[in-house]
């Protein structure tokens, strides 16, 4: 059991409880120092002493990955055989409807989206028991990634509203910010445009501070690990002395004091009403790209691009490849800022878009399977 396994197999716990953590949740946690994972035996106690193969496995020097822990959640349930587990219904956090709702409020988009999130998990039928139940038994074992295909569901959303093309969402945009100015005293129409500026800057400063504190997060530990009781006078000796060099430069770089270490929270960005600076979009309408056609609503845009001509068939890790010149900067920029939310790879998140997408037009694929198989023509993915 290493540490990373560790962390899996507490993520497993928490799925069996159906507690109100997803995976992103948990590393997130990990990196604000709220679980104990880069020097966790730093908390062991006195008499644990630790020495040789010991330092293997407690010396962390990076941080955990989203795709390993992932990976190591189905060996580790797979290799204990545990049995099918506990139903994720509709009620449960970790169902993508519950999900949706949490990301729609997260990246301050409007709440009328939801009933839109709700279709497609209707119609992908991701949303049902079995596809989201982990069942370690069963022939092929995996497990849904919650959080990552709540995303993609948003993402599809946006792209079935404003198509995301570098041009569609800014002519919408056009139109609702002429609807506002005229009509102030309504209900305010959803601005693209305007949105993305106050994400943009949102997200520049989030990830200008991630970066900071992990340029500054110490590595080495308080309480030293060392092959052999030996080496411990020497190792104890080398630390005090880093410790007195560090004090000296934090003093000479930084003089503010440090703020305390924040509680746990399972969301990131917080928007109100009464912030001027920061616009909160929850409460506008969506009657700006939405038509009305008898009894329900439609969309204006009637174009749709996939994000995935061709899957992957060769036995190679992934599906689908992600290069971001390929992609509109709208589409790039709604990528990245859900990726950095979950911390998460751009490609894996676009990987999960196109198998939305695959669930959602199964028509469209299907006739570019039977195009591709009249073809002799070899073409790139």
């Amino acid at each position: 059991m290493t540490v990373p396994r560790t962390l899996a197999f507490c993520c497993l716990a928490l799925l069996w409880q159906r507690e109100t953590i997803t995976l992103s949740d948990l590393l997130r946690f990990v990196e604000e120092d709220h679980i104990p994972y880069i020097n966790a035996f730093q908390h062991f106690p006195e008499e644990m002493k630790l020495y040789g193969r010991d330092k293997g496995i407690f010396a962390i020097e990076s941080w955990p990955n989203y795709e390993d822990i992932y990976k190591k959640m189905i060996e580790i349930a797979t290799f204990l055989d545990l049995p099918r587990f506990p139903d994720i219904t509709e009620d449960c956090y970790l169902h993508p409807n519950m999900l949706c709702l949490k990301y729609l409020m997260e990246v301050n988009l409007p709440d009328e989206m939801h009933n839109l999130t709700c279709q497609v998990v209707k119609m992908t039928g991701i949303g049902e028991v079995d596809f989201l139940t982990f069942d370690p038994i069963a022939k092929m074992a995996k497990t849904a990634k919650y959080d990552v295909q709540a995303v993609a569901v948003i993402v599809v959303v946006l792209k079935l509203l404003f198509l995301l093309d570098d041009n569609l969402e800014w002519s919408l945009s056009n139109i609702a910010e002429k609807y506002n100015e005229k009509n102030k005293e309504d209900k305010p129409w959803f601005d693209f445009r305007k949105w993305y500026q106050v994400m943009k800057k949102s997200l520049d400063e989030k990830k200008q501070k991630w970066e900071e504190t992990r340029a500054k997060y110490l590595w080495k530990s308080e309480k030293p690990l060392y092959h052999s009781s030996i080496d411990k006078s020497v190792v104890c000796k080398r630390r005090e002395m880093v410790v007195n060099l560090q004090k000296q430069f934090s003093t000479l770089v930084d003089s503010t004091p440090t703020i305390g270490k924040k509680s746990p929270s399972s969301f990131q960005f917080n928007w109100t009403e009464e912030d001027p600076d920061r616009t909160c979009f929850h409460g506008h309408s969506l009657q700006g790209v939405l038509t009305k056609k008898g009894q329900s609503l439609t969309t204006k845009n009637s174009l749709y691009w996939l994000s995935t001509q061709k899957f992957c068939r060769s036995y190679c890790k992934h599906v689908t490849t992600y290069e971001e010149s390929n992609f509109s900067l709208s589409y790039q920029f709604i990528i990245n800022l859900f990726s950095f939310l979950l911390r998460i790879k751009t490609s894996f998140l676009h990987e999960e878009v196109s198998l939305i997408e695959k669930r959602l037009f199964k028509t469209k694929y299907s006739k570019t399977k039977k195009k591709s198989s009249r073809s002799r023509k070899v073409r790139k993915y």
